[in-house]
Formats: structure tokens, C-alpha cells, sequence
């Protein structure tokens, strides 16, 4: 019975594993202070991905459907990338990780809408939005949403 139940949660937790790849190997900071500190020096914006990498099915398919794109990679070399994750699991993040990721949560994300993409200029003003997805593979919308803020 042990090694069913092993055998049934196993893909589930492959999965949530994976979502955090995105911050591994790639540009995405995970603290707002050193983000804005940054986006200052290198006179960027700020674009903040709230997902809830191990709940949230449209967070995942987007990572898939978009994070991984030519179009992306290309449009996020003129931002500074901030990952915002909002787990269930808490065992995901550290605590003060977890603490900090729900007070920009608070502050940019009151709604709780997941997922969201929000850019703020170097000062933290709110400058644009885009949320949710329909996990139908066409992500215009989104790379729009870089073009005309980068």
C-alpha cells in the first residue's frame, strides 16, 4: 500500500519541483530590494511573476508556454525579472522567503489573481498588468504586454 501511494503522489511532486526550474539558470530574482536596486543601475523595469508554482495549473502551462519562448527570452533581456511564488507546500520556500513573497503579494497582487504579470518602473510604481491565462498555448497577449513596457 506504501509504495502506491509512493507511486500515485510521485508525479505530483516531480511537478512542483520542476515549476521552481524557473528561477535556476535563469535571470529571475526572487528579492524585491535587490530588483529595484537593479532595475535603478541598469534603468530597467521591473517585471513580477506571481505564481503558485505547486497549485496552479494556468502558472504552470504558462511557464511552459511562454518563460521558455524565443519571444521571451528576447523581450526579458530589458527587464529585471522578479519570481513571486505563492506555494501551498510550505516545505517549497524558506519561511522568510515565503513572508516576504506575501507581502508583495499584499502590495502589488491584493486581488490574489495567479498568474499574474505586473510591471513597476524602478521606483515600484505599477506601471502595467496582464492575468491569468487560458492555457491554450497563445501567449500574444503577454509578449504585447513586454513590448510596449520594456
Amino acid at each position: 500500500m506504501k509504495h502506491l501511494l509512493v507511486i500515485l503522489l510521485f508525479p505530483l511532486i516531480i511537478s512542483a519541483q520542476a515549476d521552481l526550474s524557473i528561477t535556476e539558470n535563469s535571470k529571475w530574482l526572487t528579492d524585491y530590494d535587490t530588483a529595484v536596486s537593479k532595475a535603478k543601475k541598469q534603468d530597467k523595469n521591473i517585471l513580477l511573476y506571481f505564481t503558485g508554482s505547486d497549485w496552479c495549473p494556468p502558472c504552470k502551462m504558462l511557464k511552459q508556454d511562454l518563460f521558455e519562448t524565443d519571444g521571451f527570452k528576447t523581450l526579458s533581456k530589458n527587464y529585471i525579472l522578479l519570481y513571486v511564488d505563492i506555494p501551498r507546500n510550505k516545505d517549497i520556500l524558506s519561511k522568510k522567503q515565503l513572508e516576504h513573497n506575501k507581502e508583495l503579494l499584499g502590495k502589488y497582487n491584493a486581488r490574489k489573481v495567479f498568474p499574474l504579470l505586473k510591471v513597476l518602473n524602478a521606483k515600484g510604481k505599477e506601471l502595467d498588468e496582464l492575468s491569468g491565462y487560458s492555457m491554450n498555448g497563445v501567449v500574444d497577449s503577454h509578449l504585447n504586454l513586454l513590448e510596449r513596457n520594456k
